[in-house]
């Protein structure tokens, strides 16, 4: 079974390589736009992916040092982990849709539900790994 620490890596490695492929993509973009412009969600995509690369780096690090179980660790970094994907791939579709600047004017219920268990699972997940690196002091 994988690690918590592996998959913080492994997550880190897709996320950066998925950062320079969009950074590929919106470059493309930029070239043929008139105002020298890639649609904003090409933009958050290439951004939001080397930044959860970071964020994954960070996380592996805390399970590094946390003194928890491995499990409840797992758990933790697959919620981070999961909900940072789910974030990228929801700006990379709406990338290629090019149909919004704004995925949130119009939040539907489905979209708040969805916002609020990304909230939990985030916060939560690093507060609970952050709880096991405080402990190990």
């Amino acid at each position: 079974m994988i690690s918590a620490f592996q998959l913080a890596i492994i997550s880190a490695g897709v996320f950066f390589l998925n950062g320079l492929l969009t950074g590929v993509w919106k470059f493309n973009q930029i070239s043929k736009s008139v105002d020298g412009k890639a649609h904003p969600y090409v933009d958050i995509s290439h951004r939001s992916s080397l930044l959860y690369s970071f964020a994954a780096i960070l996380i592996a690090n805390f399970v590094y040092i946390s003194k928890l179980p491995n499990e409840i660790e797992l758990i933790a970094t697959i919620a981070l982990v999961a909900y940072f994907a789910f974030a990228i791939l929801s700006y990379m579709v709406q990338g290629f849709k090019q149909t919004t600047d704004n995925q949130l004017r119009e939040v539907t219920k489905t979209t708040r539900i969805f916002m609020w268990s990304l909230i939990v699972a985030e916060i939560g997940g690093f507060l609970i790994l952050f709880y096991g690196v405080l402990i190990s002091f």
